[in-house]
């Protein structure tokens, strides 16, 4: 793997198990560590709810929980959270736990427009130096129940490592009749923006 670096840049960490994040930092020539939070998702998402924030907050809010708890075993990096929701008429959608939730989550989404919202938090040394969210329209086409079963029959145990249960840049770019927004945003990071600031920090070059 080719990686585009200044040779006294601070090391990067990603905050996050997702191959998909990884995978694009990767192809993007970003030399990095993986160190994986762990935080109870589920209860931030309810007590922001309960509280009435917004998508876009609780994606950032997500975000940042995990590239604050990476940051304190790693002084001196730069630590980058991301996290990524999925909103269907102010309905809210997780990873699909199984099959039978991967199938409800199609149905549901079926015929309808989603908006994807992601985030991107930056932290170093306990300080947030940089976030950056953004979300994505995608217009889900009607669908058929023999097409979503030899869909998820396809996609196996894929169907469940992502929101929704497509993968955009697979066989999920057979669900959507439409789709405005940034392609990385999508696939769950605002890549171009992250670079951005990256250059900027010199972390890779100009």
């Amino acid at each position: 793997m080719k990686h585009l670096r200044n040779a006294d840049a601070p090391p990067v960490v990603l905050a996050s198990q997702s191959r998909f994040r990884r995978e694009m930092l990767e192809r993007a020539g970003l030399e990095f560590a993986v160190d994986a939070a762990h935080v109870d998702e589920s209860e931030i998402k309810l007590s922001m709810r309960q509280a009435g924030a917004s998508v876009e907050d609780v994606a950032t809010a997500l975000a940042e929980h995990k590239a604050r708890r990476v940051a304190l075993r790693h002084p001196g990096t730069i630590v980058i959270g991301s996290d990524q929701m999925l909103d269907c008429g102010g309905v809210w959608f997780d990873k699909p736990a199984d099959r039978a939730h991967a199938e409800g989550h199609l149905r549901a989404l079926s015929g309808k427009t989603h908006r994807l919202v992601t985030a991107a938090v930056v932290f170093r040394n306990g300080t947030r130096v940089w976030h950056h969210t953004e979300s994505a329209k995608l217009t889900m086409r009607p669908l058929e129940a023999d097409f979503i079963r030899r869909y998820l029959d396809a996609m196996g145990e894929d169907a469940g490592s992502s929101v929704g249960a497509y993968q955009l840049e697979g066989l999920g770019a057979q669900l959507f009749s439409r789709v405005e927004g940034d392609f990385f945003v999508i696939l769950g990071l605002p890549l171009l923006p992250l670079l951005g600031f990256l250059r900027a920090q010199g972390v890779i070059p100009e």
